[in-house]
């Protein structure tokens, strides 16, 4: 079982922090943040794992070297000009089963074996894991018609969508979709896989799931790791 971990993004929502770290390396807890999702992933079944990186890559090399004490098999695809979150997966070789592919500062307690299953039982070329998040806004919101005439006023309402959660399991066949070196960001692969007629499915998650994003989302991701961590990581490192 392989996976792609999306590594090379400069992380500039959480600058100056990222100035000198990549996002992948930032601390939650006693260990970084790629370190809880490949301990994860070695529990799933995987067993090798590309870094695809650029910003400070240096450091992830320093830090994760070749997997060993993680039982993985780690490797590095180097990105000599920024490819977008789906154009690097085209530059690495041997994606000829299916795979994982993930954003590198995710914090989740989705467990990959159910979304490896779940992806099996579907049957589609991809499945991406995804989210109900509800985005509260703190403004009155004032709906208007074409002639500026008021419709409606609503008091700081809030919304609710289901979200990508930045992992997703596909099969060899999504990287004839992905021209080789050239710039593709995931979801114009996803609309471009949608407008081909493919099955692509997504697995809902009503857990625990963070993008680290930002400072805040941030700092709640290590309040939340330090008294959930053996859900985040019930057997290996706690």
């Amino acid at each position: 079982m392989k996976a792609v971990v999306l590594a090379g993004g400069r992380g500039t929502r959480l600058a100056p922090y990222t100035s000198i770290l990549p996002k992948p390396l930032m601390p939650i807890g006693d260990m970084p943040i790629l370190e809880v999702m490949l301990t994860q992933m070695k529990r799933a079944g995987v067993e090798e794992v590309t870094l695809t990186v650029g910003h400070l890559a240096s450091l992830l090399r320093a830090y994760f070297g070749d997997g060993e004490p993680w039982g993985l098999d780690i490797r590095y695809s180097y990105e000599k000009e920024a490819l977008g979150t789906a154009g690097p997966v085209s530059m690495i070789d041997g994606l000829d089963s299916t795979f994982l592919v993930t954003n590198g500062d995710v914090l989740t307690t989705l467990d990959f074996r159910h979304l490896l299953a779940f992806h099996r039982q579907k049957g589609g070329i991809a499945t991406i894991a995804a989210h109900q998040r509800r985005v509260q806004i703190d403004l009155g919101v004032v709906q208007s018609d074409s002639e500026n005439i008021i419709t409606g006023y609503i008091e700081k309402p809030a919304y609710d969508y289901t979200v990508s959660m930045g992992i997703y399991v596909f099969e060899p066949r999504v990287l004839e979709y992905i021209p080789k070196g050239q710039y593709l960001d995931l979801p114009n692969l996803i609309l471009k896989m949608v407008a081909a007629g493919e099955k692509i499915s997504a697995l809902p998650f009503d857990g625990y799931w963070m993008d680290l994003g930002r400072p805040d989302d941030y700092k709640k991701a290590n309040e939340d790791f330090e008294n959930m961590k053996t859900e985040f990581l019930p057997e290996d490192r706690t």
